[in-house]
């Protein structure tokens, strides 16, 4: 389906969320893997997946969903079921607040045979909030659907079923650290 999954081939990386394009958390897909991205809105989960990881993996956002498309958590699963079984590595840019969203994907992660690793990016509620403040139209958030995700946030584990948790925060040089 053309505009609901999109692989951001040319983004290309920024430098320091780049170490040596080989190893570590932000390396090549070495293998099917699922990654989900948990944070609040205006966290850099979108910036993040745009510079470290649309090179590798296809993207399925909600985001990308029609306004008023119904269904969008089955739709979401198809897509990364269908993802998955034909090999690719997939990430999934939504705020997955807590085990409630990001338990069917590390499931299906599993199912399909791939690992399903979190990049966890901390609450910075007064940055979030400038930040959404900042966007236009329909990417804006009411700040009320920003504290209601606050509100049910949790940092992703391993004992959540993730194979690998990294936490992701701005540089300071318009590029992210990523720590395990």
């Amino acid at each position: 389906m053309t505009g609901v999954t999109r692989r951001a081939g040319s983004a290309g990386t920024a430098g320091p969320a780049d170490p040596d394009d080989s190893a570590g958390p932000v390396g090549p897909a070495a293998e099917p893997d699922l990654v989900v991205l948990v944070g609040l809105q205006a966290a850099g989960k979108s910036t993040f997946y745009a510079q470290v990881l649309a090179d590798r993996y296809e993207l399925v956002s909600k985001d990308l969903f029609p306004r008023g498309a119904r269904n969008k958590q089955v739709r979401q699963m198809r897509l990364v079921a269908e993802h998955l079984s034909a090999g690719r590595a997939v990430a999934v840019d939504n705020t997955n607040p807590s085990p409630q969203e990001w338990g069917p994907l590390v499931e299906a992660a599993h199912a399909h045979g791939a690992t399903a690793t979190a990049y966890w990016f901390p609450p910075d509620v007064a940055g979030s909030l400038r930040r959404n403040a900042a966007r236009e139209g329909r990417d804006r958030v009411p700040d009320v659907g920003v504290l209601a995700t606050l509100k049910r946030l949790r940092r992703p584990s391993e004992a959540d079923g993730f194979d690998a948790v990294h936490e992701v925060r701005f540089d300071g040089r318009g590029g992210f650290e990523v720590r395990p």
